[in-house]
């Protein structure tokens, strides 16, 4: 089978991230908004320049795993229009579920959390990205090299994921027409799964296609103006402490909260906020009683 040679998409769109966020930034200053927090913004920056730096180190660890997966591939898949359109289908589909799974398991909310940990939404927020996340979650594309998907074109589809994902952080943005906004993930759909309102909570988790929540009981339409970060805000512009601090946390309460190995399991797998004598809350339980209370 040839392979064709396909270039690193994310270092390729690193200019027009830069730009975008200085245009935006220009826009909210002339438009006198509060999207934007400088602080805050350079945080975002450097999370995002961190992840870059590790993703090459990284990506030998999952180019690796989806060589191995694809030594065992059920097919020979070509790199073909028809593939293409299959591979985009397989990878938004996977991750759907491994972003759902980001807010489900505090073991792997301890990487997603850096994305959701600014108390701002705008273009410089899509650039905040975790410096562990590549080591937690390269496994979740392994059944698509199984299937027989070439590792480049998983790879590549995924960079296309995310690039699709930077353009819907933003606030400049209300609604796009109705009918992209049924099928596609948008800034509407993806304010809400960055708000803390309790009936925004672990909602819309779509890459691209939004018609992922739709089928599996997660969409939710933005009405009432999302309040941007997390239920316990962190309150530092430290990146080193923005990257490790839940995973800090996550340690402490598995070996010291924990009164038996199995409750250490249950904290690193449970959701966050699981605690083991029943006190604490966890997304679901929010939304409940938002919605009860209604």
């Amino acid at each position: 089978m040839e392979i064709p040679e396909i270039p690193n998409l994310i270092h390729y769109a690193i200019p027009v991230f830069v730009l975008t966020i200085l245009a935006e930034i220009i826009v909210t200053v002339y438009a006198s908004s509060k999207s934007y927090d400088y602080k805050d913004a350079m945080t975002s920056i450097t999370m995002g320049i961190g992840n870059v730096l590790v993703g090459i180190l990284a990506k030998g660890l999952s180019l690796g795993f989806l060589f191995l997966c694809y030594q065992f591939r059920l097919f020979d898949i070509p790199f073909t229009w028809w593939a293409w359109i299959l591979v985009f289908f397989g990878e938004d589909l996977t991750y759907y579920f491994q972003h759902r799974i980001g807010h489900e398991s505090r073991f792997f909310w301890a990487s997603h959390v850096v994305h959701h940990s600014s108390q701002k939404y705008n273009l410089s927020t899509a650039v905040r990205q975790t410096w562990t996340g590549s080591f937690t979650g390269f496994f979740f594309t392994g059944w698509l090299a199984l299937l027989g998907f070439h590792p480049l074109m998983i790879v590549t589809q995924g960079a296309i994921s995310l690039l699709y994902q930077y353009w819907i952080h933003t606030e400049m943005i209300d609604k796009m027409p109705r009918w992209f906004e049924y099928i596609f993930n948008t800034p509407s759909h993806h304010r809400v799964h960055h708000a803390t309102n309790p009936q925004y909570l672990d909602r819309n988790h779509a890459g691209i296609l939004i018609i992922w929540d739709r089928m599996f009981g997660t969409f939710e339409p933005e009405v009432e103006k999302p309040v941007y970060g997390l239920t316990q805000n962190i309150e530092t512009h430290n990146p080193v402490k923005v990257a490790f601090l839940e995973w800090y946390y996550l340690l402490k309460d598995a070996l010291t909260s924990a009164k038996n190995p199995w409750q250490s399991v249950k904290y690193m797998f449970m959701p966050p906020g699981w605690k083991h004598d029943g006190t604490g809350k966890v997304s679901k339980d929010l939304r409940k009683e938002y919605f009860d209370n209604k």
